[in-house]
């Protein structure tokens, strides 16, 4: 995806898990926040189902500081074809080399922070809830 989008931007890729969002455990959000945790860099980019992104952001957002972490993915799946998942991730890219220290969602050309954020399944959309 990144090389199809003609991303410049230096990256590390590491692979933790590949499971449906729904099938996470309490003990797979504990070792991605391990692996922030003991990442060198302080900014990170997680794709993620977007089932389960917020409950996946709040576990990291209690556990780890001074480090930016973004959450995406897509609501259409890439192997689909149609996907918002390219565009979500060069949102992603984008953001988090801007944004402060501190634990977001992206997704729709949008960041929101960990805690005021929903996935609204009717407009098929990532949402502020405050």
């Amino acid at each position: 995806m990144l090389a199809l989008g003609r991303s410049r931007v230096p990256v590390d890729l590491r692979t933790l898990m590949m499971i449906d969002s729904l099938d996470m455990s309490d003990a797979d959000r504990e070792t991605i926040a391990q692996n922030c945790l003991k990442a060198s860099e302080n900014r990170i980019i997680i794709t993620h189902g977007t089932d389960t992104m917020v409950e996946t952001s709040r576990v990291l957002a209690q556990k780890i500081k001074g480090k930016v972490i973004v959450l995406t993915g897509a609501m259409i799946p890439y192997k689909f074809g149609s996907s918002d998942g390219l565009f979500n991730l060069g949102s992603a890219l984008a953001f988090v080399q801007v944004l402060p220290p501190g634990v977001y969602v992206v997704m729709n050309g949008r960041h929101f922070s960990w805690d005021n954020v929903r996935k609204n399944r009717k407009t098929g959309e990532f949402e502020e809830i405050k």
